[in-house]
């Protein structure tokens, strides 16, 4: 096999298969072969092309975008052979992806690099047509014969079923959509579904918990019972327990590295550490460990944590045009790519730290600095600026130095936060 995912690919020719199925094995092998044979209008051709695919005189196999071809020979008499199937637009592609996404078991295999046979049934929810039906595949070979499909191009469509045997993904590569994009595509889905609050996969909408309801109550007249028959009145008539001590406080959660977060990476994952570090905050101020809780997630600041996961360009659209401030984006999504929430606070808001916090900066910084190697930093609230070097320290709430760098006359995030605010102006210096 050659070739790559999104473009088309190189199979070597069968071997003659004497006595052998010419029918696919696998659930999408014989899929295909049901959709060539309930089709197709002359079951004789089909009979002669499942002889002809056993016999091995079929060549090499190319299967791409809409299209497969082969070239073979018949006695003396080469021929060539091409399928051609329409490839889907991207709304049809988009209402496949959001249907699959509904149905977990489906999305994970699929994410595993999987073909299940519920994406199916997903495609037939989203009126997409994955198999070939009536009138679709497109059979053309130099051979001339009056069938159609001819003998060879029947032989080929069996084929093709012994190739999704290996690799039922071919199918969607068929279709006009590459393996690792099917992956990129779903997982944008999952992430439309979150950001849009729809109801996960096998929950209930609005309607069927309605439904629900008035079931209960008709499966339960009179006084409300536990579901092993204890009156609720009387459980909640009891004494409450005392409730046991808090665990400590766990560690903060570790945050990938800005370097490693690029186009490859997953934002879900993202997403999962960012509500993690939040999950945190929260438990902090339960403990007692912070004087107030949280600032809550506004539109904005929801914005900018799903912008800094790099999600795909559809959702990074609806982001920028959700947020209201396009132009501020960019800059707060890399604040809170390094920092978190802690980072955007310190791009967006210019505090007065307590004096001892001043001092204390001033001497970590002379102490790992000679006066002559750097000029003497220009201090305004929070913000230390070297002047002429385009760098700046900023110190935030949370007791940590960012680093900043201008670019264009605009300052932007340059690096992690440090505790130490004389690490982190080495690590602009050697940026």
């Amino acid at each position: 096999m050659n070739g790559d995912e999104t473009g088309a690919r190189g199979f070597p020719a069968f071997a003659a298969r004497r006595g052998s199925r010419a029918r696919g094995q696998s659930w999408w092998g014989r899929a295909w072969a049901d959709a060539l044979e309930d089709t197709s209008l002359d079951e004789e051709a089909l009979k002669r092309g499942r002889a002809f695919a056993r016999t091995g005189r079929l060549g090499p196999i190319t299967v791409g975008p809409g299209r497969i071809s082969t070239a073979g020979h018949e006695g003396d008499t080469p021929f060539t052979t091409v399928l051609t199937l329409e490839e889907l637009g991207a709304d049809a592609w988009e209402a496949l992806w959001e249907k699959a996404a509904e149905r977990p078991d489906a999305a994970g295999e699929l994410l595993a690099g999987e073909l299940p046979p519920d994406l199916l049934e997903a495609a037939e929810d989203a009126r997409v047509r994955l198999l070939p039906g009536y009138g679709d595949l497109e059979a053309d070979c130099d051979c001339d014969a009056f069938e159609h499909p001819c003998e060879h191009a029947a032989a080929l469509c069996y084929q093709v079923s012994w190739l999704l045997d290996e690799d039922a993904m071919l199918l969607l590569l068929l279709r006009g959509c590459g393996a690792q994009e099917a992956r990129e595509e779903l997982r944008t889905a999952l992430l439309m579904q979150a950001i849009g609050g729809l109801d996960g996969p096998g929950g209930l909408g609005d309607g069927d918990a309605e439904g629900t309801e008035e079931a209960q109550e008709e499966e339960q007249p009179g006084a409300a019972r536990l579901p092993d028959g204890t009156p609720a009145e009387e459980v909640f008539g009891r004494e409450p327990a005392a409730l046991p001590e808090l665990p400590p406080l766990p560690g903060p959660p570790v945050r990938q590295d800005a370097s490693s977060v690029g186009a490859g990476a997953d934002p879900l994952e993202q997403l999962v550490t960012d509500a993690a570090a939040r999950a945190r905050e929260l438990l902090a101020y339960t403990h007692g460990f912070t004087a107030e809780p949280p600032a809550p997630l506004d539109l904005w600041r929801d914005c900018v944590r799903i912008a800094a996961t790099r999600p795909g360009a559809r959702v990074l659209a609806r982001v920028r045009e959700a947020c209201g401030s396009p132009e501020r984006l960019d800059r707060a999504a890399e604040a809170w790519r390094l920092g978190g929430s802690a980072g955007l606070d310190v791009l967006e808001e210019a505090w007065t730290p307590p004096r001892q916090d001043t001092a204390r900066a001033s001497t970590a910084l002379t102490a790992g600095w000679e006066r002559s190697e750097l000029p003497e930093p220009e201090v305004r609230e929070n913000r230390w600026t070297l002047a002429g070097r385009g760098l700046q320290l900023r110190y935030g709430r949370d007791g940590r130095w960012y680093p900043y760098r201008q670019e264009d006359g605009r300052w932007w995030p340059a690096a992690a936060p440090h505790h130490d605010p004389a690490e982190a102006l080495a690590e602009l210096l050697d940026g």
